[in-house]
């Protein structure tokens, strides 16, 4: 299933039918409960860059200079060296980017030959088998759920019409506490269920299977990796997520399931606690609130022990996860899955380098620009897993009868 544009007309439609028609209604409870602000200092949820297919048909050139890549057709399977266009727009389906490092620039890669085949040599020999996966919105837009930031497509530019104060306001906990219909209308298009892991998904399932997976860290609240099967220890929901809910009444905090939160957002109603009144809101780490402990208690073991790092379809915006690509060790390999460049250093240390430009550094970054799932595709090929992988999202799709959605 794929995702495109229509789908967030689509969505935008429905939630500003629901909002001018006051489909939500406050549910009977009893008193006035608690609704002070939290004190804690975090951040909200992931807002990450799209990771969507190519379009067919022709692009122009880009202006800017790229070293040399290769590009792979998603559809052929066949990959070109002879390729070197970066496009405008929808990039093309998967282009590995190979650097030309400054001479005498010390690289963790071969210096004749790709930085993503190194990868999956070390995958294979067995180097690399305590592999951390960063992942943002990219990896889930092709189950049909758009990401954040991205122009026009993305949910930021399509909330403008619910006269929020500023599009981010949706996930403000201090506007929720004021404004709570427009968060639980959007909540009712997004909830858990309804989607389709995709291979991206999966692809970190068969790590997992393999025994590779150190930890999956997610910024993604849609519990895709849940429903994948990947075994909730080894997930860090770094933003929170719908899987649990919480009265936010300071002195209550009553636990809520997410069959009851469901039920109630679904029949319209803005949930609210049985034994205060007060608002009821899935664990999801708004704007204003702190993180989940979790995500700082595995951290320092987490990277301190991981010898790959892989980062997918994510923005690298939000902080602090957008600074965890910096934890691993300098000897440590790292791979950017992305539609864009992002999270690139300013100063030796502080982000990717792709281009060896800080001197005195290993070169050690990894650049494959396109779909998140096309790249997954890839690299289960490279390492021979292309029948696992299939098995495994095919096995999903079966049992649940969605067999239909293997698009």
């Amino acid at each position: 299933m794929v995702f495109n544009s229509n789908a967030v007309d689509e969505l935008t439609k429905k939630l500003e039918d629901a909002l001018r028609l006051g489909e939500f209604q406050e549910s009977k409870s009893v008193g006035e409960g608690s609704t002070h602000p939290h004190s804690d200092t975090g951040n909200a949820a992931d807002n990450s860059v799209a990771v969507v297919p190519a379009s067919s048909g022709d692009h122009e050139s880009a202006q800017e200079e790229f070293s040399d890549v290769e590009s792979f057709s998603s559809s052929s399977g066949e990959d070109s060296d002879d390729d070197i266009t970066i496009y405008r727009g929808p990039p093309p389906p998967l282009t590995v980017y190979r650097p030309f490092l400054p001479e005498g620039t010390k690289s963790l890669f071969p210096s004749e030959g790709l930085s993503l085949d190194a990868i999956v040599d070390m995958i294979k020999s067995g180097t690399a088998r305590n592999i951390i996966v960063m992942a943002g919105a990219g990896i889930s837009t092709d189950a049909g759920i758009p990401d954040f930031r991205s122009p026009e497509t993305g949910l930021y530019d399509n909330l403008q019409s619910y006269k929020l104060p500023y599009p981010e306001a949706i996930f403000s906990i201090d506007y929720f506490r004021r404004q709570p219909k427009p968060f639980y209308v959007l909540a009712k298009e997004l909830y858990p269920g309804q989607f389709v892991p995709t291979k991206s998904h999966f692809f970190v399932k068969l790590l997992e299977k393999k025994g590779l997976l150190q930890r999956h860290y997610t910024q993604n609240i849609d519990c895709l990796e849940r429903v994948a099967g990947i075994d909730p220890e080894l997930i860090v929901e770094a933003h929170g997520s719908f899987h649990t809910a919480h009265c936010i009444g300071r002195k209550c905090l009553k636990e809520y399931s997410q069959a009851w939160v469901k039920k109630k957002i679904f029949q319209d109603e803005i949930p609210r606690c049985s034994v205060c009144n007060s608002l009821v809101k899935p664990d999801i780490t708004f704007f204003g609130e702190g993180l989940p402990p979790r995500f700082f208690e595995l951290l320092e073991n987490d990277f301190g022990s991981c010898d790959l790092l892989v980062v997918m379809g994510t923005s690298l915006l939000v902080q602090p996860f957008a600074s965890l690509i910096n934890d691993v060790a300098d000897s440590v390999p790292r791979l950017l899955i992305n539609r864009v460049r992002v999270g690139e250093a300013s100063a030796p240390g502080t982000g990717f380098d792709f281009d060896g430009k800080h001197v005195g550094r290993t070169h050690r970054d990894a650049l494959v620009l396109g779909d998140c799932d096309a790249a997954c595709v890839l690299l289960a090929e490279r390492l021979g897993w292309t029948d696992e992988l299939a098995e495994l999202r095919s096995a999903f799709l079966e049992e649940t009868n969605c067999l239909g959605q293997d698009q």
